[in-house]
């Protein structure tokens, strides 16, 4: 059995925000979600849809993927969500954990069999590539960086963000993303807590939670984040943003849901996963610049706004199971070698 590895400094953060959840949640017509942030991948508009069209009011949620299952740990005996947002590895821990049900949604036959638990315990809704988000006028002149190894470069000191590896599930995709670009694997992470050990010394940003908004304002000129943020950033705000596809490589990535066991709204949690899959819930996602898991669901123009498919030539698959098995040791290593 796959063993936790999001737990520690994300439990706290975790416990911290369990008490966040509205009381009328538990009301009917409603279902409460964890990791749905209105900034992150437009969740705003999906959950905006979820209540004109299924009449059930979903509040946003700013737990990141660590924090979320740290919570539904914690809630085990007593569940407060319905349903979970999760990167892909994460999903797998949750299942581990006994903190997930199995649901099979409506669509279910349209997802991929590498993209979902066969029993239904996480299913990817869509997925992102990874990469530097860049406020080009926040960077005063300076070019905009294209590799891995331009991070290290002084130039770039103090404008460098990504989020915490041991909280954000972006985070460790960050750190798997830059170890197999420079030659790592899954079994070792040498070149990940090398690189990480030598951006140190331009002092980076480090939040624990999503930095949309930090970006746009020039606080953190160069995120590594996924396209869609980058591009909704340039294309929906209007922001002075590009996004880059490091020239030594990087990774795409599914980002999961499940139901919560024991969920105390289930029958509402269940029509919510449905809706995410379903014909209208795709296409919002695609307007929201992510890759839907339905295949075809993203439209050509939308597609059209996206880098050449020469650059997404860089980005590999990553192996959801190795990845969660890895991220215990990965994380052992970043708080010992690198915080």
């Amino acid at each position: 059995m796959l063993k936790l590895t999001m737990l520690g400094a994300a439990t706290l953060a975790a416990l911290a925000t369990i008490a966040v959840v509205p009381p009328t949640a538990q009301a009917q017509g409603n279902a409460i979600c964890y990791n749905c942030p209105p900034e992150w991948a437009d969740w705003a508009s999906q959950l905006r849809a979820i209540k004109s069209d299924l009449g059930i009011t979903v509040p946003s949620d700013n737990k990141n993927s660590g924090q979320s299952l740290s919570a539904l740990i914690a809630e085990k005996a007593n569940p407060v969500a319905d349903v979970v947002y999760l990167g892909g590895p994460v999903g797998i821990q949750a299942k581990a954990a006994g903190v997930v049900a199995p649901y099979k949604p409506a669509r279910w036959a349209d997802i991929p069999a590498d993209m979902k638990d066969p029993d239904g315990y996480w299913f990817t809704i869509h997925s992102g590539t990874l990469g530097f988000f860049v406020n080009t006028q926040a960077l005063a002149g300076k070019p905009v960086p294209q590799s891995w190894a331009d991070l290290l470069k002084p130039a770039y000191s103090g404008m460098v963000g990504y989020l915490d590896p041991t909280s954000a599930a972006v985070g460790y995709v960050g750190a798997v993303a830059v170890n197999l670009a420079l030659g790592g694997d899954y079994s070792s992470f040498d070149k990940a807590i090398g690189w990480f050990k030598a951006l140190q010394k331009n002092q980076p940003i480090v939040p624990k939670q999503t930095s949309y908004a930090r970006v746009l304002s020039g606080e953190i000129p160069i995120l590594i984040d996924y396209d869609f943020n980058a591009y909704r950033a340039r294309y929906t705000d209007k922001a002075p943003v590009a996004f880059v596809i490091p020239a030594e490589g990087t990774v795409s990535v599914p980002y999961v849901m499940s139901l919560v066991r024991n969920a105390p709204n289930a029958e509402n949690g269940k029509k919510v996963l449905d809706y995410v899959l379903s014909d209208k819930g795709q296409a919002l996602w695609g307007d929201a610049f992510m890759r839907p898991v339905r295949a075809g669901a993203l439209s050509g123009e939308m597609q059209a706004k996206f880098l050449p498919a020469a650059d997404y030539a860089r980005a590999k698959a990553v192996d959801l199971a190795r990845m969660a098995e890895a991220q215990k040791g990965f994380m052992a290593r970043y708080q010992a070698e690198v915080r």
